[in-house]
Formats: C-alpha cells, structure tokens, sequence
C-alpha cells in the first residue's frame, strides 16, 4: 500500500477510536501527531524526543490525553488505555498500540509502515 493510502486509511480508523472513545463515556484531546522533520529529523534521523522511525514522521501516529469521569488518566496501565488499545488493534492489521511496546506508550496509536513504530 502506497504511504498516501496508507494515511488515508489510519485517519478513517482514528476516527472510528474517537467514536468508540466517545461511546465508553472516555474524552480525549490531541497529544503528538505529525512530527515535523526539520525539528525531529527525518526518518531513521533522531533528533529530539522522538524516536529515529517514528511513525509520526510519517502521519501514521496519533497520541491522545485520556480522560474517564473527567479524571486525566496517564499513560500507563489503567483499564481504558487496554480497552482503547484492543480496540484500535482489532480495527486493521497494520494498527500498532504503544501500550505493547517495551517501553510502554499507552496513549500512542500507529499503522507500520517500514520499519517506522
């Protein structure tokens, strides 16, 4: 799948996570999406906070702030994160939930693509 088609289709299925967000009573804001380049280098580059393949390079990730009974819920191990996480992975088989990876990120959703994470 072309990297353009490959955006088009994780921004549909974000959308599909903020509506099942939104039907589990959960509230979200935006945390990290795109990561610009010339301030986080280009891919496979690492330069600031994010990692050298990040899938935010790419407009492949989304981060979000969680919130459930307008409690701010950090990233880490709580029930809402695991329900969102399994939820986003059942959506495509190129989904990716930070809350798997070995240095947790709960709140970071991805497509593969490469070897981006």
């Amino acid at each position: 799948m072309k990297l353009l088609d490959k955006q088009h289709e994780f921004i549909r299925c974000i959308g599909i996570l903020i509506s099942y967000a939104y039907s589990k009573n959960y509230k979200l804001t935006e945390g990290d999406a795109y990561r610009d380049p010339r301030v986080h280098g280009e891919l496979g580059e690492k330069k600031s906070y994010s990692s050298a393949n990040s899938c935010h390079k790419l407009r492949l990730a989304m981060d979000f702030n969680l919130f459930v009974d307008g409690e701010w819920i950090a990233n880490g191990d709580h029930p809402a994160w695991k329900d969102l996480g399994e939820y986003w992975e059942d959506r495509h088989p190129e989904a990716r939930w930070g809350g798997k990876f070995q240095e947790v990120d709960s709140n970071h959703f991805s497509f593969l693509h490469g070897l981006s994470r």
